[in-house]
């Protein structure tokens, strides 16, 4: 049998420590690859061609909220992502899934449920917590939002997660190893589909699909 490879993506020792002995107690043999930040999360995604999954926590140093698993999405089409937080509201659960999310774990989840998530994904189904109810985003400014973050390239979209953190485009430039020029010409790109006129509004934007994780 081959062994199933999965993207452990979660800054703390501990809760990866947890997702691993989920993964290592399913049937079949499991090759795990950890990552403590966000750069690493996406080294391991551009190393690991052939991963069968990653499991990426929404609160990971070098990334703000659903900008990294929009960027990760957008770069790694075929490699489903569950997204595992101890946010578990429906409208983060919703959006994340409107993201790109192949499913969705609480952190509150016990071992058997990570389990039983994890092979539901695998097997190309979708997994919810069992008390979220799906409906539509009430918010329609929301949904209009969302269609246009999907736009982003890759690229595009892990700048608008680092303007989020309050980074300069020199530091963004340093950062991603591009020509601050490079940086200026993706923010303008960021502004026009996001129909903004600037940074500070792109960022309210972006704001407004992560405020549901701020309760």
């Amino acid at each position: 049998m081959t062994a199933i490879k999965i993207i452990i993506a979660d800054d703390h020792p501990l809760f990866r420590g947890a997702l691993r002995q989920a993964v290592t107690g399913m049937d079949g043999t499991q090759e795990i690859i950890e990552a403590g930040d966000f750069d690493a999360a996406r080294r391991a995604a551009a190393d690991h061609g052939d991963a069968d999954l990653m499991l990426l926590d929404l609160a990971m140093p070098g990334v703000s909220g659903f900008s990294g698993l929009m960027s990760l999405r957008a770069e790694f089409s075929s490699l489903p992502i569950v997204i595992v937080s101890a946010t578990d509201d429906p409208a983060t659960i919703r959006r994340a899934l409107e993201l790109g999310a192949s499913g969705f774990i609480s952190k509150s989840s016990g071992i058997d449920e990570i389990r039983a998530a994890i092979q539901s994904v695998l097997e190309g189904d979708i997994w919810t917590p069992e008390s979220y109810q799906d409906g539509p985003e009430p918010d329609s400014d929301v949904t209009d939002l969302i269609n246009r973050l999907r736009t982003l390239t890759p690229q595009q979209s892990r700048v608008l997660g680092m303007l989020g953190e309050g980074l300069l485009n020199k530091q963004i430039a340093y950062e991603l190893g591009v020509s601050e020029a490079t940086i200026k010409a993706h923010v303008s790109a960021i502004l026009l589909k996001l129909k903004v006129d600037s940074r500070t509004q792109a960022v309210i934007q972006l704001g407004k699909i992560n405020m549901a994780m701020v309760a």
